[in-house]
């Protein structure tokens, strides 16, 4: 774009952003694009269906070869009447404007101003679209469209979810459509789109969204006391739908949420969305995922877990022995990028010094769909402009299209679904990582979040907070470690001063509207909550609920005399977890109740606890939960009492009974010895195998050391064959615009009946415009042959060595030459130069003078006829420039014909004092503007001659340019008039 251009531009758009009347500043969306390879094509569908003013800014960032100049704006011209401008630095965004990356730059958005940096990464490696992306949804919030389109790779995926957890838009092209399917693919299978749609209906959606959308929440219900109502409304029906309650959410938060669902929807009415809610449950999902917040990223603020590198982490591994586990929590985990990042820094750390620390990481979310990809440990290429290329080649694996962490990172997290404020908490922690997600929540809710993080944390536990976010009035609980990047400290305090949290953990009873009050009865209801401990304590058996692969999920009671945790990694597997003498019989009920799906007893199982034998009961009762559907086991330990000697009556035993008592314990006794060596043989094949696997891991590593050092060649010839991929797609509009301009000359030459022809540098044909077939017998078919094989109509047959001449000297050659049929032509010949300025034949073009030549006979022989009479009458006629050069002279006089006059002046050929004579009266001439008439006496041949000389102006473009001149002898006239005047002289000479 022009600089004149840029400017007026911004002058536009300080005119539409200025404030209205009502003292508002104009809002409109800025969208955002991102194409690869196939991305031309997509863009000119998108702008012929867009109209000329649509009311929003189009961005477009593209990857784009750096050292070729983009075509993209001149070809995007062609499908829009918008202005579309190639980006300069510091453009000021306006509406109905298309903004086109410029090549070798990133480019970012900040308070609407569109700025350009030089790119950090190195060719192969760049991300510009979601660098770009990722500024537009920190910039514009609510009012960011992202969209995706045709090319290979991920790009765009994380900057997509940046832009859809900031409220705003995203929109992925219907891979179907797209002749390259990698990157909205990959979008898709992140889950970070609101819409799938082919390009040319993307406009219309557009349009309908930004009528409906809304930027400003106070523009719903006026009413506080409505809107609240309102809004209760919504969160019962997702609270019955999802069981979340979002009452704690900030309400501004919530509001802008649900106005992009009505703005999606086109309803602008609260009232009318709630109604539309309950006759659409997949909308209530839809709207339950919208307002969980899921923008995360790896290492997010560099500088915040660089603190935590050099600060925290040493702290929290010194406080530890040789041997124990360092446990931490990530509340609010979204996909899992923190939770990697804090395993990373921590393992990195760990290594590096001589002790043998675990490290547990509890890594917990409301969201399903992010646990489940968190889980995965799967990420886009793209996650590269995050994490650094030494943490890619050391805790990744690479395949084609993503990065897979290692086995050893993603060993040391457990995902879970957790709800922050409802679930109990995990406890006995090192570190909570909490960032970025209590800006997202009322004050009252904030409060309830520190009570619990202090009460889970340890002792000089941290606490590790978001940039936005505070302590508030819990800053009494925690200590300042780095309070820049908001990093506290678990403090002891007074025990009154601790906020009690046992009642944040207990289900509200689902709101009923217009119910009716009932009676409290506290009274009844403490007695009944009392009496309802006390037998749990004393009467009820331990118990534990396990899920089908024998995970457990739920502890009741003293599950410590038969359980305890299995040395090494943390397991939750009850078969790892069994105490001495229980494992067996265990694994043995469990397998039944799989299969028979009924409840399952074994009697008198003797246990090991604290160095002796417990006997116990052992039952399985499988279940189910009504909400899911997942099949469950709960496994009840019952213990008994041994039998002691006593004076009451006892049950008299038959002799046979005891015999055939004593055979079946025998038998039970052997198959348990049995059981047992069975199991510790599978132990140790287990070991072993474990030892075959761990070699083949570490074969496996090297084979993808290599693999990786082939992706990353991979993913650079990836790029640029996007970067050739565009570039061919600009070529060939501009092919296509050379073929109309090659259309454009031929007609241009054939309308001149120029003939022309091109030869090479080997003489032969290359092509030749229609009128050159007068001249010489050429046909179509004669391209490609010599010159000197073809007849022509010219009398002249040197034109094959004047080709020659101008190939050796490359001096052009003109030449009037003659055809049989009379018709006379110019014919030039010259050498035929490239653009790099290489001589590669020469062009021969034929022009008609016949008329010319016609008219230079006639006027040669005017000339003739002038020369003769000028010469009847001794006139001498001739110019002369402004400096008095002669610049033609006709009949020159006799005494001057052995000389060249043109060129020279009067002191030539006169002595001094007539060349005097003679200029100064020419001088006149050129001053005045008058002509002049003088006899003057000249000296010439010895003796002195006498001229009548007319001296005239010659004018041109209405200026003197030089004096036109005739001078006749008038020697003899002048000697007789003397005579006649003195007669007495001519007698005396007589």
């Amino acid at each position: 774009m022009a600089k004149n251009k840029t400017t007026s531009s911004q002058k536009k758009g300080t005119s539409q952003n200025k404030p209205s009347k009502s003292g508002k500043k104009e809002e409109f969306l800025i969208v955002g694009m991102g194409a690869s390879a196939g991305g031309l094509e997509t863009l000119e569908q998108f702008f012929k269906a867009t109209p000329a003013k649509p009311g929003m800014a189009f961005v477009i960032v593209q990857h784009l070869d750096p050292t070729h100049k983009s075509l993209m704006v001149h070809l995007l011209k062609n499908h829009t009447e918008m202005e579309v401008s190639e980006v300069k630095d510091n453009t000021l965004v306006v509406p109905n404007n298309v903004y086109v990356i410029p090549p070798n730059k990133d480019m970012a958005i900040f308070n609407g101003i569109l700025h350009l940096m030089e790119p950090a990464a190195a060719r192969g490696f760049r991300k510009p679209i979601d660098f770009f992306l990722r500024s537009l949804a920190e910039d514009q919030g609510e009012k960011a469209v992202g969209i995706i389109l045709s090319g290979t790779g991920t790009e765009g995926t994380l900057s997509l979810k940046n832009i859809k957890g900031q409220g705003g838009l995203s929109i992925v092209q219907d891979p179907e459509t797209a002749k390259y399917d990698g990157m909205p693919r990959s979008a898709i299978a992140a889950g970070v789109q609101d819409f799938i749609l082919p390009v040319a209906e993307i406009p219309t959606l557009l349009l309908k969204y930004a009528k409906n959308r809304k930027f400003k929440p106070e523009e719903l219900p006026d009413k506080i006391s409505t809107a609240k109502e309102l809004l209760e409304k919504v969160f019962i029906l997702l609270r019955n739908e999802t069981g979340c309650n979002f009452s704690d959410y900030k309400s501004t938060t919530v509001i802008r949420r649900i106005e992009k669902r009505m703005a999606l929807n086109q309803i602008d009415k609260l009232e009318l969305y709630i109604k539309y809610l309950q006759s659409n449950r997949e909308e209530i999902l839809k709207l339950f995922n919208e307002l969980l917040i899921g923008v995360t990223n790896f290492f997010r603020d560099k500088e915040a877990f660089d603190s935590a590198k050099n600060i925290v982490i040493p702290q929290i591994i010194k406080s530890k022995e040789d041997g124990e586990t360092i446990r931490i929590w990530v509340p609010g985990c979204s996909t899992g990028e923190e939770a990697y990042s804090l395993a990373i820094i921590f393992d990195e750390a760990i290594k590096k010094q001589s002790k043998k620390i675990k490290v547990q990481i509890f890594a917990s979310d409301l969201d399903e769909n992010a646990i489940n990809l968190a889980r995965q440990g799967v990420y886009p290429h793209s996650i590269s402009v995050d994490v650094s290329p030494e943490y890619l080649s050391k805790y990744f694996y690479s395949d084609a299209t993503t990065y897979r962490i290692k086995k050893e990172i993603r060993d040391q997290i457990v995902f879970a679904e957790h709800n922050l404020i409802k679930d109990p908490p995990f406890s006995k922690l090192d570190m909570i990582s909490c960032r970025n997600l209590l800006i997202y929540l009322n004050v009252e809710a904030q409060k309830k979040v520190f009570a619990i993080f202090h009460y889970a944390l340890n002792p000089e536990g941290i606490l590790f907070l978001g940039s936005s976010e505070s302590l508030g009035e819990y800053d009494s609980l925690f200590e300042v470690v780095d309070r820049k990047q908001k990093i506290f400290k678990h403090k002891d305090v007074k025990l009154e001063k601790i906020p009690d949290i046992g009642h944040l953990f207990q289900e509200t009873p689902p709101t009923k509207i217009m119910a009716k009050p009932v009676l409290k009865r506290n009274h009844q209801e403490n007695l009944a909550s009392l009496t309802k401990n006390i037998l749990l304590a004393n009467y009820t058996p331990a118990c534990a609920i396990i899920n089908e692969k024998g995970d457990a999920l739920y502890f009741s009671g003293n599950t410590g005399k038969y359980l305890q945790p299995s040395p090494g990694e943390a397991k939750l597997n009850i078969i790892d977890m069994a105490r001495e003498g229980l494992k067996a019989d265990l694994q043995v009920l469990i397998s039944k109740v799989r299969k028979t799906n009924k409840t399952e007893t074994r009697y008198n199982i003797d246990v090991k606890s604290n160095d002796s034998f417990q006997l116990i009961d052992l039952s399985i009762k499988p279940m189910q939960l009504e909400v899911t559907g997942e099949a469950l086991m709960m496994v009840i330990f019952e213990d008994r009492k041994k039998l002691l000697n006593s004076n009451k009556e006892t049950k008299i035993v038959k002799p046979e009974d005891t015999s055939e008592l004593l055979a079946m314990e025998q038998e039970l006794a052997a198959t348990k010895e049995y059981l047992r060596s069975t199991i510790e043989q599978l132990e140790i094949s287990n070991e072993e195998l474990k030892s075959s696997n761990e070699e083949l891991q570490s074969s496996n590593e090297e084979l993808q050391s290599t693999n990786e050092e082939l992706e990353t060649s991979k993913e650079e010839l990836q790029s640029v064959n996007e970067e050739i991929v565009t570039v061919n797609t600009e070529l060939q509009g501009k092919i296509d615009e050379l073929a109309q301009a090659y259309d454009d000359m031929n007609n241009l030459l054939a309308s001149t009946e120029i003939g022309t022809i091109f030869l090479d540098s080997n003489l032969h044909i290359k092509r030749f415009t229609p009128s050159m077939s007068k001249i010489i017998n050429l046909i179509q078919s004669d391209v490609g042959r010599p010159i000197e094989h073809l007849s022509s109509n010219l009398i002249y047959d040197g034109i094959v060595e004047d080709v020659k001449k101008v190939l050796d000297k490359l001096s052009p050659i003109s030449k009037s030459v003659k055809s049989v049929d009379g018709v006379w032509y110019l014919m030039q010949i010259m050498p035929y130069r490239t653009s790099e300025n290489v001589i590669e034949g020469v062009v021969i073009t034929f022009v008609d003078i016949s008329e010319e030549k016609r008219l230079a006979e006639e006027l040669k022989e005017t000339k003739e006829n002038f020369d003769h009479l000028l010469e009847m009458t001794k006139i001498v006629v001739y110019t002369q420039n402004k400096d008095l050069e002669y610049t033609s002279v006709a009949h020159v006089h006799p005494d001057f014909e052995f000389r060249s006059m043109v060129g020279k002046k009067d002191e030539d050929f006169f002595n001094k004092e007539d060349a005097l004579l003679l200029t100064k009266t020419k001088r006149e001439v050129l001053t005045s503007g008058k002509p002049n008439r003088e006899v003057i006496a000249l000296k010439i041949g010895g003796g002195i001659r006498y001229f009548d000389l007319m001296v005239r102006p010659v004018m041109a473009n209405g200026e003197i340019s030089g004096i036109a001149c005739t001078s006749m002898d008038i020697t003899d006239l002048k000697v007789a008039e003397n005579q006649l005047l003195n007669p007495n002289d001519m007698k005396k000479n007589g």
